[in-house]
């Protein structure tokens, strides 16, 4: 339950009242940027409240057990505040958004609404729509390891333990040329197609230097070699921008054991039956020797 002070108690009281909504939101990098959707900038609770991004928040409930409530957030997207490159790009996923209560005339009066945790974010002719999702959100993610046949460890990461910085997993090149989510790329001829996929990109000059892209495809035709990434737009570049790229992984022990020989260190359980094996019956000519039932 929220608490609220004695003062914004008698306030609200009062048959006219001075009352907006202000939103603070704390990025994942620790950025902390405030709005309202009063006409004014609100200074409040250590955060000043910006007005011009036409902030509006639909009808938000709260609701008994473990379900997740949501409320959605519509703005207006600004160069200066919220830009879509900064959405896409994923710096608003997972970030947290307090909801405050001030009386704008008196914005020590105020109280905290709710905390909740950006879901997921729609952009549409210079408009945005944020989901607010509650805390008990968390409650709906995995925690700890699941039992599967996929490697559940990132690669490179202390339990994989593959050394990324060996240059037979990394290439660098440029960038000749971009066709929506895929890019034409100079450098990396000597790599067989799909050696990237999966991979990580990171842009070393240009506009979006220091920026980290998933790469989903890798191949090679007549024209050279193209790269796919996994957004559109993420990052803003041009021809000549150079980049690094690392090797990706598809979480197979076949490709832990034949690309990487890894397999000692591999995180998933690639000998497990599926339910087909569970589910089935003896048939002759079968083999029951104890052996593994996947290769």
């Amino acid at each position: 339950m929220a608490k609220i002070s004695v003062e914004l108690a008698k306030h609200l009281e009062q048959e006219i009242t001075t009352l907006c909504h202000c939103w603070r939101v704390t990025r994942g990098d620790g950025a902390v940027m405030g709005f309202t959707d009063h006409d004014r900038r609100v200074t409040c609770d250590g955060t000043v409240f910006m007005p011009e991004t036409g902030l509006s928040g639909s009808e938000a409930r709260h609701s008994f057990g473990l379900a997740v409530d949501t409320m959605d957030v519509e703005g207006a997207l600004s160069s200066l505040d919220i830009s879509e490159s900064d959405i896409v790009a994923g710096l608003y996923d997972g970030a947290t958004v307090e909801t405050l209560l001030v009386n704008w005339q008196e914005p020590q009066q105020f109280m905290r609404l709710r905390r909740a945790v950006i879901g997921q974010i729609t952009r549409r002719d210079g408009r945005f729509v944020a989901e607010l999702e509650s805390p008990e959100r968390a409650l709906d993610q995995t925690n700890g390891r699941t039992v599967r046949r996929q490697c559940d460890a990132e690669l490179g990461d202390a339990r994989c333990r593959v050394d990324l910085e060996n240059a037979r997993w990394r290439g660098e090149g440029v960038l000749t040329s971009a066709e929506g989510n895929s890019i034409r790329v100079s450098g990396l001829d000597g790599f067989t197609s799909g050696w990237f996929a999966d991979g990580i990109l990171t842009w070393k000059s240009g506009a979006s230097a220091g920026k980290r892209e998933r790469v989903s495809g890798h191949r090679k035709d007549a024209d050279g070699v193209m790269l796919d990434l996994w957004r559109d737009a993420a990052a803003i570049v041009q021809p000549g921008d150079r980049f690094g790229v690392s090797t990706g992984c598809d979480k197979q022990f076949s490709t832990c054991r034949a690309k990487f020989s890894n397999s000692a260190n591999f995180r998933g359980f690639p000998h497990l039956p599926g339910n087909d094996a569970g589910y089935s019956y003896v048939v002759e000519g079968q083999l029951f020797d104890g052996g593994p039932i996947v290769e």
